[in-house]
């Protein structure tokens, strides 16, 4: 089973830089896209392959937020929430959680904080609210877009961001939360060295120039742990300024 996720920075864009194209040669079982950008009723022309479902969240403001997961036809599910009990977070449209026969996946797009900290305060609460949830699932993934760096092996420049968002210690700790309750970054699993982003600012070349930050993961229960396969970045990919991630499992969990 292959599970990507991706970042699109806006769904119509990647769209038109052949999101589709990229799409069909993965093979993917499941793919979980963050920053639509797209309300629902917009969404209506955008066509999924027919052997693919898909279930969205999105923002109540416009052109703004918003995730989906695009799974096969076949992987039958029952519950599924795009609550995570903050109002803020809910109306923002960043939160799917479905519920497959052996395991719970949860697609997330967790706040950025601000540039001065201006959301902070509300980006750590989600991650208590989020945490608390990991801790009630036994075998689950979760994965999209943390907007955390979670070490210095997780950005190119970490001595110059030590105070910034997205590198503060108050941050880097939730990543540490979520590891203590038994989940495993899977990227790390496989890939303990450096140079590996994918988020890079637009300015600067910075992609050309590889000046990023590793800030979207997948993390799996422990119970999950021995079905995986292998924990991947898509570097190369393009058309927006975070790349896709993804895990493989041995086998349909």
């Amino acid at each position: 089973m292959k599970i990507f996720s991706w970042n699109v920075n806006g769904v119509r864009s990647v769209i038109r830089q052949g999101f589709w194209d990229w799409f069909e040669k993965t093979g993917a079982d499941i793919v979980c896209l963050q920053e639509l950008k797209i309300d629902n009723d917009s969404f209506s022309d955008i066509h999924i392959p027919r052997q693919y479902n898909i279930v969205r969240s999105h923002a109540e403001k416009k052109g703004y937020s918003g995730v989906a997961i695009i799974y096969k036809k076949d992987l039958s599910h029952n519950n599924q929430t795009s609550k995570l009990g903050i109002d803020r977070f809910d109306n923002e449209g960043r939160y799917i959680e479905l519920h497959f026969p052996d395991f719970a996946l949860i697609n997330v797009y967790m706040p950025h904080g601000g540039r001065q900290k201006e959301n902070l305060v509300y980006k750590l609460l989600t991650y208590d609210k989020l945490i608390g949830r990991l801790g009630e699932l036994k075998n689950a993934v979760v994965i999209g877009d943390f907007n955390i760096a979670h070490n210095e092996l997780d950005l190119a420049r970490p001595k110059s961001n030590k105070k910034n968002i997205m590198f503060t210690e108050d941050e880097r700790a939730q990543i540490n939360r979520i590891i203590a309750l038994g989940y495993a970054d899977t990227f790390r699993y496989f890939h303990p060295e450096g140079g590996h982003y994918t988020w890079w600012p637009w300015l600067a070349n910075c992609r050309e120039r590889n000046l990023g930050w590793r800030i979207d993961y997948a993390f799996i229960s422990k119970n999950l742990l021995p079905k995986l396969k292998g924990g991947f970045i898509s570097g190369d990919v393009r058309g927006s300024d975070h790349c896709p991630i993804g895990i493989e499992l041995r086998q349909r969990v």
